[in-house]
């Protein structure tokens, strides 16, 4: 009997542990972390990372602390990041950028093209880098 009462509370302690996500009322919170993407002219090819920012920097993306550095001096504003300016040739070759979830517990839904990647790269610089 008393292996059936320590089974049933570790798996009350593990659904307990498992639902943080979910607000009063049984309604999802706001994601944690931003999902961002890549993708190429008529979505021939897709990238994706997770980016957290807090507590601190990590997730999937190649370098979470710069990123985070440029989203925090843009206060969250995708369209005001600091990038990385350089010249860019004139080539249209298209990639779509977007960024969804949740920056500072602010839900996030922005989506951007740009005729290339260099000027992805100088608009966007370590966010969009990966």
């Amino acid at each position: 009997m008393h292996r059936t009462a320590a089974f049933a509370a570790a798996a009350l302690l593990t659904l307990a542990t498992a639902v943080p996500a979910y607000a009063a009322g049984g309604v999802p919170g706001p994601p944690r972390g931003l999902f961002l993407t890549v993708s190429g002219s008529q979505n021939t090819w897709i990238r994706g990372v997770l980016l957290h920012c807090s507590p601190r920097p990590g997730g999937a993306h190649p370098d979470p602390v710069a990123a985070c550095e440029a989203l925090a001096a843009a206060r969250g504003d995708l369209d005001r990041l600091p990038g990385n300016p350089h010249p860019c040739v004139k080539t249209f070759d298209p990639v779509t950028v977007e960024a969804t979830g949740a920056w500072r517990g602010r839900p996030t839904a922005w989506h951007k093209t740009y005729a290339n990647a260099c000027e992805l790269d100088a608009a966007t610089g370590e966010v969009f880098d990966f």
